[in-house]
């Protein structure tokens, strides 16, 4: 649920202070939905659902070509490497209120960041002071409150366009503006992949499908530092096939995050996750790979997830990078649909991708995009 500014709960017969609201009703447009407990918020159910029934019929009577103006062959004569498909069009871009503070991208007519020009090729990785290391620590904080809402949001018959709208409104109620929008002209305000897409799915209006794999993948911007992180989530009933992928990819990124501390090659990550994951006849993607992340969204060191790769540096204290294993069911080769974003997999197999935001610290890592419940496990293991 969206923390917001607090209110009163509307739950009958209490009355506490209330920051959180319910993400449904931000996506459907319906003001207030405002509750001081997930437990009130369950408590209140029966009634609450009827304001999302009635706020959908009303939304029935107006009218909308949506539907039957979908278009899931936007680009003549490419050939899909799997079943999934576009539905276009993408609705326009969202806006940021002008308070939210912007990333030097944010109005780029091409999406450029001039600050990572200005240090590309670079291999120097930053040591970040105390004051940065808590601007981290603040920012990866939002960016898994906003992931957090965005799982609430994953079922059949809700759109990936739906889920983005929803993160949108989460990270504007933060005073955050969501790093992926205009990222060198990327359309919307999160990343959502399904099934054999890799990462960089854009979201769009197909509805998911019962047995679909979601990544959902969030960063923020908040008083000039970037927050990274993503999951992949079960959508309804899932075969056994997708649960092994799933598990495992997991499993591969908290192995090599178990390995982090001073003194450790970043190359040695590629090692932990390529073992792991052939263990379970699974491939690495290599076209891909975690970095270095503070004021800039992407910079140095390069974090391959591959084995036998030759990435540069040595983990220090105050370093700050992500690690996102993409682990598929076949073959690691991967090609990008003509929009210029979304990477499939090249047999059309699919795919899962992790990633937490960590520090290094004295004596190993702290992850800074943990979950704060649930002993700090992924949401999938819960839908388990």
């Amino acid at each position: 649920m969206a923390s917001t500014q607090a209110q009163e709960c509307e739950t009958e017969g209490c009355c506490k202070e209330a920051k959180l609201q319910c993400p449904r009703c931000i996506t459907l447009g319906i003001q207030g939905s405002y509750f001081c407990s997930q437990e009130c918020f369950k408590k209140n159910w029966a009634t609450h659902k009827l304001l999302h029934k009635k706020a959908k019929e009303q939304n029935s009577e107006e009218p909308n070509n949506c539907t039957k103006d979908i278009n899931t062959d936007p680009w003549p004569g490419y050939r899909f490497t799997g079943k999934l498909r576009p539905h276009y069009p993408l609705t326009p871009l969202r806006l940021v209120p002008s308070d939210i503070q912007r990333p030097d991208y944010a109005d780029h007519s091409r999406g450029m960041s001039e600050s990572e020009q200005t240090l590309k090729g670079t291999s120097q990785i930053k040591i970040l002071s105390p004051e940065e290391i808590e601007g981290m620590r603040v920012v990866c904080k939002l960016a898994r409150e906003v992931l957090d809402i965005a799982a609430l949001m994953v079922k059949p018959g809700v759109t990936t366009e739906e889920i983005d709208h929803t993160v949108h409104m989460a990270c504007t109620a933060r005073k955050c503006y969501p790093s992926p929008l205009n990222y060198y002209n990327f359309p919307k305000s999160c990343c959502t992949s399904v099934n054999e897409v890799i990462c960089h799915g854009i979201p769009d209006r197909r509805p998911l499908q019962d047995g679909d794999i979601l990544n959902v993948d969030i960063t923020v911007y908040h008083n000039g530092f970037h927050g990274d992180l993503n999951e992949t989530f079960y959508v309804g009933e899932v075969d056994e096939g997708a649960k092994k992928l799933v598990q495992t990819t997991y499993e591969c990124l908290m192995q090599a995050i178990d390995s982090v501390k001073p003194g450790i090659r970043y190359r040695e990550l590629g090692n932990i996750i390529q073992k792991h994951a052939q263990a379970s006849c699974f491939s690495v993607v290599r076209s891909y790979c975690g970095h270095g992340i503070h004021r800039l969204f992407h910079t140095a060191p390069n974090v391959p997830h591959y084995a036998k790769n030759k990435a540069v540096g040595v983990m220090k204290p105050g370093h700050v990078f992500t690690i996102e294993p993409m682990i598929c069911e076949g073959g690691w080769q991967d090609e990008t649909w003509p929009d210029g974003w979304t990477a499939v997999t090249r047999d059309g197999k699919r795919s899962a991708q992790f990633e937490h935001t960590l520090l290094v610290t004295e004596t190993g890592c702290e992850i800074l995009t943990c979950r704060l419940d649930d002993k700090g496990d992924a949401h999938f293991i819960s839908q388990i």
